[in-house]
């Protein structure tokens, strides 16, 4: 494990009670459920810019969807969108 290093953040009061509550109720370290949270953050923007970093090399490249396969993507979510509603209306 890597020697941890020191971060001051300033918190909103309000924010700063909402990490206390749920610090005291696992019985962790503030300094622990906050760590947490900035992993999870992190972790979803790096997956985020990769993703976008993608997309937008396939762009430069000329990489689009064909109007045919657009289309049928439109078709299928239409579908699943249908199907869903109609669950929907049936468990009313």
């Amino acid at each position: 494990m890597t020697k941890p290093a020191p971060l001051s953040v300033r918190l909103p009061r309000q924010l700063h009670r909402k990490v206390a509550a749920v610090a005291e109720a696992m019985d962790r370290p503030k300094s622990w459920i906050v760590e947490r949270a900035v992993e999870q953050y992190v972790a979803l923007q790096e997956w985020q810019v990769a993703d976008i970093d993608r997309a937008l090399k396939e762009a430069d490249a000329g990489d689009f969807a064909t109007d045919r396969e657009v289309a049928a993507t439109f078709r299928k979510l239409r579908r699943a969108g249908t199907l869903a509603a109609k669950r929907a209306a049936k468990s009313r």
